[in-house]
């Protein structure tokens, strides 16, 4: 028989590979999922194409290399927390800049009119890294402004020779339908770390950091202001204290030795907006019962995060009294 020939046996198909002469492969062996897969093979490919298709184990489509990844990663081939980084960098791709993006209300912004003892408040209380510079309205953008060259000045007391016209740098402008993926590369290759992103009116609609991107692939990266997952209260001094909006009054109490109400609200949160009787701003303060708050993560619907000043340390949680002043 010539070689690379194809013989028909009554209950079996033989198919000698030039490279491979010996091998035979019967129909009796071929998984029925991967028979009928083989009828949707065109002809055009030629006996090597609809062999090479038969048996090859390469996914066609996303879903099929998601049931790839997930079998591997339940006989424990690759690491649960790397399956979930491959989804969220499959899953980028499907993903648009307004879908993540800091809405225009939440932006903290430096006019370009200000002078730096105008703006440093802000730039101090926000801690962030980076801020669209605007001129007469939030869509006259006119460049980024980074909190690092600011230090030269600060560290020389020489906040007279500041120019914000000299230390601005160019803004970058992307439409809310930009790819993350895209995003991405573009952040690497031209090393900003922010852009602004515009509406099909050309008017600012939000931001997109590069921080903002990685989260959708690697899960949440905390830092300073974060409090853990399984802690609502984080002690840094002991008249010092970060805790969750989201603590539970009665958590709230039995920490810091208070009587809050639980009537109204259940969570510390709703107490603190209620004293504002707005929606606060990072930076912004207030007094209860004693207490000072400080809201330092919030966005245009929520506060996540509160810093609690107490007038006295507190180096355990404290007993919750009754309202009869006994020890509950």
């Amino acid at each position: 028989m010539a070689a690379g020939a194809l013989v028909a046996i009554p209950s079996a198909l033989a198919y000698t590979v030039d490279s491979i002469s010996d091998i035979k492969v019967y129909m009796s062996d071929i998984p029925e999922h991967a028979r009928d897969s083989t009828e949707k093979v065109s002809s055009k490919r030629g006996v090597r194409g609809w062999f090479s298709h038969l048996f090859s184990d390469e996914p066609d489509n996303v879903p099929e290399l998601a049931k790839i990844l997930q079998d591997a990663a339940e006989r424990q081939l690759i690491d649960v927390d790397v399956l979930n980084m491959i989804f969220g960098a499959l899953h980028v791709a499907d993903m648009h800049a307004r879908d993540i993006m800091i809405p225009r209300s939440s932006l903290v912004v430096v006019n370009e009119g200000q002078a730096p003892a105008e703006f440093l408040p802000t730039v101090i209380q926000s801690r962030h890294s980076r801020f669209p510079v605007v001129g007469d309205d939030m869509d006259d953008i006119k460049g980024i402004l980074h909190a690092k060259d600011l230090l030269p000045f600060l560290l020389e007391e020489n906040l007279q020779g500041f120019s914000m016209k000299d230390c601005i740098r160019p803004a970058a402008l992307i439409p809310e339908s930009k790819r993350l993926n895209v995003l991405l590369q573009e952040f690497r290759s031209n090393r900003n770390h922010m852009a602004l992103v515009v509406d099909e009116y050309g008017q600012v609609s939000g931001a997109v950091t590069i921080e903002d991107v990685l989260e959708q692939i690697v899960g949440e990266i905390e830092d300073e202001y974060d409090v853990d997952d399984d802690s609502f209260v984080k002690c840094l001094e002991p008249t010092v204290f970060h805790v969750k909006a989201t603590t539970t009054i009665e958590d709230f109490n039995d920490h810091f030795g208070q009587q809050f109400s639980e009537e109204e609200f259940d969570t510390i949160g709703g107490i603190v907006l209620k004293a504002f009787g707005h929606l606060p701003e990072l930076g912004e303060q207030v007094d209860i019962e004693g207490l000072r708050f400080e809201v330092l993560n919030a966005d245009s619907r929520r506060v996540r995060l509160l810093r609690v000043d107490t007038p006295t340390p507190i180096a355990r949680p404290l007993p919750r009294l009754a309202e009869g002043g006994d020890q509950v």
